[in-house]
C-alpha cells in the first residue's frame, strides 16, 4: 500500500515539474526576442505554447502556456496585460489542445495540429484585438473613444498573426524532432 501512494505522489511531482519546466522554457523563449509594437510586443513564445500542447498535452500545455507567458508580461514589465495574458494564452493552448486531441488524434497528426494552431491563432488575435482596444479606452489614452481604440487596436493585429505563425513554424518540426526521440509525454 505504501508503494502505491507512493507512486501518487511521483506522478503528481512529475506532471507539476513537466509544467514548470515548460512553463520557464515559454518565459524564457517569449522574453528572449521581443519586438515592441504599438502597445506591446511581438516574440517566439507562440512556439513554445504550441510545442506544449505536442508534448504535454491539452491540460499540462494550458497551465505552462498561461503561467510562463504572464510571467513574461510581468518580469517584462507589461504588468496591465498580465491578466488577459493568462485568459487568452491559457484559452489559446487550450483551443490548440482540443483540437490536437480531438477524436482518433493523438497531437501527432501534423495536418491536423497546423489546423489546430492557426484556430487557436484566430482566436489568440482576435482576443488581443478586442483586450487591447479595452486597454488603449480604459488604461493608455483615458480621453479616447471606444471606436478610436478600436482603430488603435488594429495596429497591432499584423503583429500578432506573425507571431502565431512563426510559432506554427517553429513548434512542428520541433515536435516532429521530440516525437521521434520518443520525449513525449502528454496525458492529453
Amino acid at each position: 500500500m505504501e508503494k502505491k501512494n507512493l507512486q501518487i505522489v511521483n506522478t503528481k511531482t512529475l506532471t507539476l515539474v513537466q509544467v514548470a519546466l515548460m512553463a520557464a522554457m515559454t518565459t524564457l523563449v517569449t522574453m528572449t526576442i521581443r519586438i515592441p509594437t504599438y502597445t506591446g510586443y511581438t516574440h517566439l513564445g507562440d512556439s513554445m505554447i504550441f510545442l506544449a500542447v505536442i508534448v504535454l498535452g491539452k491540460r499540462k500545455a494550458v497551465a505552462s502556456s498561461a503561467l510562463g507567458m504572464v510571467l513574461a508580461d510581468i518580469l517584462g514589465g507589461y504588468l496591465v496585460w498580465a491578466p488577459f495574458t493568462l485568459i487568452i494564452k491559457g484559452v489559446m493552448a487550450l483551443i490548440a489542445g482540443l483540437i490536437a486531441y480531438r477524436g482518433k488524434y493523438n497531437g501527432d497528426n501534423t495536418v491536423n495540429n497546423i489546423f489546430a494552431f492557426i484556430i487557436a491563432g484566430i482566436w489568440m488575435v482576435a482576443a488581443y484585438y478586442i483586450f487591447g482596444a479595452v486597454i488603449t479606452r480604459y488604461i493608455l489614452a483615458e480621453n479616447s473613444t471606444l471606436t478610436q481604440a478600436l482603430i488603435v487596436s488594429l495596429k497591432e493585429v499584423p503583429a500578432n498573426i506573425v507571431e502565431v505563425l512563426v510559432g506554427i513554424v517553429l513548434a512542428v518540426p520541433m515536435g516532429k524532432i521530440i516525437a521521434k526521440s520518443n520525449l513525449k509525454i502528454n496525458n492529453k
